[in-house]
């Protein structure tokens, strides 16, 4: 006959003995998963819906936007409002003005900050370390500060008028964040491969090249990225410095987007807007991976 200890009995009560009827541990039900589904599924609401009202308010026509309520449906679906957007609305113009302006100077970028934090961590030399905080200090510089100057300075030279400012400028400003960022994914890179390379008969280009922007591809992918969005969705500098229709950004181009006699097209205007940000998020998804990499690859030194 089994003896009922106190042991047992504490067990039976607080829920976690066998049950009676079958002998089995009882289980608790999990609730901890389920409120982390739930607090998921809200938090794909919150992002996917304003994103689905846009791409819906794209195809409304402009008294449907007017007149009906604004979470409403399209009465009629305006497909138009997308090849308007493109071609009355310029929208073609601007995308290409901000690849122009784009392409270089995130080339310059990450070559420069590439060779930058290359040389900062991975070379000895003297005074590198105040270098390093030369490049930090910039980061505190507020853009406001330096516009007006800049822009003498771009009139004085004859570079108004073209996109050199803007390149210029993108380039200057995404500069200190860029060593900063390579300067920390190369100190995990491990010193004993250059100095390898240095007794093979490496030089330093050759090391630069062949064996340290091969380990760092991914975090130039990631900075590449992070810089790409700051450049493209830039308004201050680009509605400084381009003083004529031919030469606005995406982002400048959408705040003076406008119809017939200054009257603003809203479903053209969405439409623009669809575009662009449908654009951005697109190569986002299709190099997520690649960025995470890039994100935990200096994490660790090894």
């Amino acid at each position: 006959m089994a003896v009922e200890t106190p042991l047992k009995t504490s067990a039976r009560r607080a829920g976690r003995g066998p049950s009676a009827a079958t002998g089995r541990p009882r289980r608790r039900p999990r609730v901890s998963k389920v409120w982390v589904k739930v607090v998921v599924a809200l938090l794909l609401v919150v992002e996917l819906y304003p994103l689905v009202w846009m791409f819906l308010t794209s195809l409304k026509s402009n008294s449907d936007y007017l007149n009906n309520s604004t979470w409403s449906l399209p009465t009629s679906w305006e497909w138009g409002n997308y090849s308007e957007a493109w071609t009355t609305g310029n929208i073609g113009l601007y995308v290409r003005n901000s690849l122009l302006a784009v392409g270089p100077a995130l080339a310059l970028i990450l070559l420069l900050g590439t060779a930058a934090g290359f040389a900062l961590q991975i070379m000895v030399w003297k005074g590198r370390s105040l270098t390093l905080v030369v490049f930090l200090a910039g980061m505190m510089v507020p853009p406001q500060m330096i516009l007006l100057p800049l822009f003498t300075v771009y009139f004085q030279t004859g570079l108004s008028g073209t996109l050199w400012p803007l390149i210029l400028t993108y380039t200057g400003t995404g500069l200190p964040l860029t060593v900063f960022m390579m300067a920390t994914y190369y100190r995990a890179v491990p010193r004993e491969m250059f100095e390898a390379a240095t007794l093979d008969g490496a030089g330093i280009l050759r090391s630069f090249w062949t064996i340290s922007v091969p380990m760092v591809r991914n975090a130039l992918l990631t900075v590449g990225l992070v810089e790409f969005f700051f450049i493209w969705n830039d308004l201050l500098i680009a509605l400084t410095f381009t003083n004529s229709q031919d030469l606005r950004t995406v982002q400048v181009g959408l705040l003076n987007f406008t119809g017939d006699f200054g009257a603003t097209q809203y479903g053209p205007l969405f439409a623009a807007i669809c575009i662009n940000v449908f654009g951005t998020l697109l190569i986002y998804l299709f190099l997520n991976q690649k960025v995470m990499k890039g994100l935990t690859s200096g994490a660790l030194k090894g």
